[in-house]
């Protein structure tokens, strides 16, 4: 009786927590956003890579001309 007791034990520590891996997928980006990971900051890239696009053709067209 006690071997089956230790048994049902041991295996019930291998247990998963979720029944499905969405539910596994949701509560860990809840997880993260409890963290802050997904927050949204200004980003600049995409400004310093427009102008930096609009200097090299105003630049090229002023070589050719």
């Amino acid at each position: 009786m006690s071997l089956e007791a230790a048994a049902s034990s041991a295996r019930g520590g291998f247990a998963c927590l979720f029944s499905t891996a969405d539910e596994y997928e949701s509560a860990l980006i809840n997880e993260r956003r409890a963290q802050g990971r997904y927050t949204q900051g200004r980003s600049y890239w995409p400004v310093a890579l427009f102008i930096g696009c609009t200097l090299i053709v105003a630049g090229t067209a002023l070589l050719f001309a």
